[in-house]
């Protein structure tokens, strides 16, 4: 899986249109999220999925828009690019040993908050959410799944840590 979906995300990655279409898909998640106004109310312990007790999942798409965007920022202090705007990126926590949770939350903050996953837009714990979240779920993943189809990217759908481990570990462990 990790070769091949390497492989997928470094076509991928730098293509405007790729961006274009995660970005479309983000933007309906935004205005159906706004539209329903859903409360946080876990505080960023969703992010520790394993006491959290889920899973989030990426697909081929975002995690080359993603990847792209956090190559892009060489620095903790240096800005993102976004279709929110540009942000400031914090540090990443190493949590290659404990895979308990999110590498990019870091003291109950999400580092990379602009440019998260799809799954993370969607997701609240807000118990009104889950009358509407799985059925807005399925319909911004099938844009997201023909958008592989019309760009011609291969469509995985992995685990997030298995996912980063991956696209990006490989790469930065290879340029120590």
């Amino acid at each position: 899986m990790g070769h091949d979906l390497r492989q997928a995300v470094s076509a991928a990655r730098g293509r405007p249109e790729v961006r274009a279409a995660v970005e479309a898909v983000y933007a309906g998640v935004s205005e159906a999220v706004a539209r329903r106004q859903p409360r946080c109310e876990a505080s960023g312990r969703c992010c520790r999925f394993e006491s959290y007790g889920h899973r989030l999942y990426v697909t081929t798409l975002e995690l080359a828009v993603f990847a792209d965007a956090i190559s892009s920022a060489a620095g903790p202090e240096e800005a993102v690019k976004s279709p929110e705007g540009p942000r400031v990126r914090l540090p990443v926590r190493d949590v290659r040993g404990t895979e308990d949770g999110c590498r990019f939350q870091v003291d109950g903050l999400c580092s990379v908050h602009a440019n998260r996953p799809f799954g993370c837009r969607m997701f609240y714990c807000d118990p009104e959410a889950e009358r509407w979240q799985q059925a807005q779920y399925e319909h911004f993943h099938e844009q997201l799944k023909r958008a592989h189809e019309r760009l011609g990217v291969a469509y995985r759908y992995v685990e997030w840590r298995a996912a980063l481990r991956a696209v990006l570990d490989d790469r930065q462990d290879a340029g120590r």
